[in-house]
């Protein structure tokens, strides 16, 4: 780039050269040719001096600088690129993660529920177990009763009755007579009472 405008300088000084000695004539000492080659001579000079200290000292440091952060721009992209590999990897183990703790979930509750079904149902199976047998021991107190009831029933009605002829008449009936009395009452009025 800057021997490209060395020389674009060197041929524009040439190249007018018409225009120079147009200059010269109006009165103007730096197109005389006579300080041409002085002219040049600095002018080469200093385009050198300024060539030489930009291409050895300024540009390597631009280039340097520019390789520099090239590089750290490279590190950048290359460390952000693992980093969301590494991300995309977390992100896929931790939906593995949720996917297997709710599987686990579904295990633990379908697990909990059918052994709490089970419960329910045994316990359900040996309650209706003590409930039949509380049932058949009623049935049994019921029927005994029911078996005792007449006797219990005629022998009260035999005091009963005997107490009762006792006070209206004043004296003492046969027992045997009032119990035969009551037991054929109760036999006839048996149905009646007592229906299974």
């Amino acid at each position: 780039m800057i021997k490209k405008i060395f020389f674009q300088l060197i041929f524009f000084n040439f190249f007018f050269i018409g225009e120079v000695f147009g200059a010269e004539s109006e009165g103007m000492p730096q197109l005389n040719p006579e300080f041409w080659v002085s002219q040049i001579f600095w002018l080469t000079l200093t385009f050198g001096i300024l060539y030489i200290v930009l291409s050895k000292l300024i540009l390597p440091k631009i280039s340097n600088n520019l390789e520099l952060r090239k590089s750290q721009i490279q590190e950048n992209i290359e460390a952000a690129e693992k980093q969301r590999e590494d991300s995309e990897t977390k992100l896929r183990e931790y939906e593995e993660i949720i996917l297997n703790s709710k599987s686990k979930a579904k295990n633990i509750f379908k697990e909990a529920r059918e052994k709490t079904l089970k419960d329910i149902s045994s316990k359900r199976e040996i309650l209706e177990k003590q409930i039949d047998e509380e049932i058949k021991k009623a049935e049994r107190e019921i029927n005994d009763l029911k078996k005792k009831a007449p006797e219990k029933i005629n022998k009260i009605a035999i005091e009963t009755s005997s107490e009762i002829l006792k006070t209206l008449i004043g004296t003492e009936i046969n027992n045997s007579s009032i119990s035969a009395i009551v037991n054929d009452l109760s036999k006839k009025n048996e149905g009646k009472y007592y229906d299974n």
